[in-house]
């Protein structure tokens, strides 16, 4: 996946939320702004492209100085389908970019 595109998707709103992200974004209270925006000004940290939903990326973006991260891939029309949101903390991360190393 290529941000340039997502970033475009996001922008002429083509993009749809699962119900599984929209159930994280709740709980984690990311707003639909927060959301747009940490995609905006976002990058891949990682690339998916076996993925059994099809090609999917993990995005880190900001809204407000908060860290989000984004899994997304692709509807099947080819809009961008958030698969689930969330704020990176520990345990399973050591900070907004680093996972935690398994023992």
């Amino acid at each position: 996946m290529e941000m340039a595109e997502i970033k475009l998707k996001i922008q002429t709103n083509k993009y749809e939320i699962s119900l599984h992200g929209e159930k994280e974004r709740y709980a984690e209270d990311i707003t639909i702004e927060d959301l747009e925006r940490a995609i905006l000004n976002g990058e891949i940290l990682e690339n998916y492209p076996n993925d059994q939903r099809g090609k999917s990326c993990l995005i880190l973006g900001y809204s407000d100085n908060k860290p989000i991260h984004i899994v997304c891939g692709y509807s099947t029309n080819q809009w961008i389908r958030i698969l689930t949101v969330y704020l990176p903390k520990k345990p399973k991360w050591t900070n907004d970019r680093t996972r935690t190393e398994k023992e």
